[in-house]
């Protein structure tokens, strides 16, 4: 018998298809351009933002921006990226569900000018319904830092529930920081509840 026949098939994981662009009362999540650079720049230099995420560095320039955006809009990855925009087209934000180690997981940030008026939720709960009728038996993985409960509540609101904690390394920090793992299973999404 030959080792060929022993090796077992690469098993891949179902894709969601390319990201679509989808409307909600007040924003439009969309693909991202390379004409966002500058938006993105001046958000994610705002170390109030940065400190909130794993791989953003601080100090974080256009071209970070350039440098993250050009994989993001070749069209190659199956991730879904999507730009947070109000209804003029102004960038605010991103939302995203990414393919790591074979599990989906929900990242999110708004800049800080946007804060407090709902617009993460509003962008959360529509990436989610969209991606669910695409992949419905597929869980969403996410998880916040510990020291920002505002995004825990948030994910709390939505039907995730935490499953462990942990350290990971903040770029934007430069430490390892305390990291609550979240997951929403198929089905629970509790979008009426979030306002």
């Amino acid at each position: 018998m030959s080792t060929t026949a022993l090796q077992r098939p690469e098993v891949k994981p179902m894709m969601p298809g390319p990201a679509p662009v989808i409307s909600t009362a007040r924003l439009t999540l969309r693909p991202h351009r390379l004409s966002d650079a500058p938006a993105i720049a001046e958000s994610l230099s705002d170390f109030a933002v940065t400190r909130m995420l794993s791989r953003v560095p601080a100090p974080f320039d256009r071209q970070d921006a350039l440098d993250w955006l050009v994989p993001v809009t070749s069209g190659t990855l199956p991730d879904w990226p999507l730009a947070i925009t109000d209804k003029d087209d102004v960038h605010i934000g991103n939302v995203s569900i990414e393919l790591h180690h074979g599990r989906w997981h929900l990242g999110y940030w708004l800049n800080r000018y946007y804060w407090r008026r709902g617009y993460m939720s509003e962008a959360v709960v529509a990436i989610i319904e969209r991606f669910s009728r695409r992949m419905p038996e597929t869980p969403i993985y996410s998880g916040v830092f510990a020291d920002n409960p505002a995004s825990l509540r948030l994910q709390e609101k939505l039907g995730f529930r935490m499953t462990g904690c942990g350290e990971i390394y903040c770029f934007a920090r430069n430490t390892m920081v305390s990291h609550i793992e979240t997951v929403l299973q198929p089905g629970m999404l509790q979008s009426r509840k979030v306002a």
